[in-house]
């Protein structure tokens, strides 16, 4: 990895059980859109922050970043449920599974996140951060058609407690993408009670 640019993101991994409801949910819909690449289960999770490819120096900053950002944030506790797509509306070009409890945790280690990211030179996003698991992307530009009743309810997928942030690689193959870790740091208490 010396000297190679790595594509990484920031991610909260899923467990088993919530994982395998949310490929259940997946399947359900292939029939329905089959111009959308799916994403594997062993590859759904919640991401955090997509860094995009990055030097190893950088790397390296955004490990530091992810240690510091998780001692401020007590573990807390989220809930999937729902379907969406973006762009909402009939032709989405992603399609994901929603946060319907504990989102406000999510935005707040996201915001940590964020801080720590900017106090290391690398800077933001520039978007708003919406809390998702990507299940599908259409391979289309305009979109997947036909899937605005699909997305438009779905089921509980389960809880997940989130006490682990992730530094993930991605590697590209002629499988799909497959994910490394390449850094966990646990969260913390911020009261330093704990």
């Amino acid at each position: 990895m010396s000297g190679q640019r790595v594509r990484a993101f920031v991610a909260v991994l899923l467990p088993d059980d919530v994982r395998a409801r949310l490929a259940a949910a997946a399947a359900e819909l292939r029939g329905r859109a089959p111009g959308l690449a799916w994403v594997r289960a062993d590859n759904l999770h919640l991401t955090l922050r997509f860094l995009g490819e990055v030097e190893p120096v950088t790397l390296e900053r955004v490990r530091e970043a992810l240690a510091a950002a998780a001692t401020t944030v007590a573990p807390f506790t989220v809930v999937l449920g729902g379907l969406g797509g973006f762009p909402p509306g009939r032709a989405p070009r992603v399609v994901w599974a929603g946060v319907v409890a504990g989102s406000e945790g999510l935005g707040v280690l996201h915001a940590a996140l964020e801080s720590t990211l900017a106090a290391r030179g690398i800077p933001g996003e520039g978007r708003a951060y919406h809390a998702h698991v990507t299940l599908a992307r259409a391979r289309d530009p305009r979109g997947a058609s036909g899937l605005a009743s699909a997305v438009a309810e779905g089921p509980l997928f389960g809880e997940i407690r989130v006490a682990m942030l992730h530094l993930m690689r991605s590697e590209q193959g002629p499988g799909g993408s497959r994910y490394s870790v390449l850094a966990a740091a646990p969260l913390g208490d911020p009261s330093g009670a704990g």
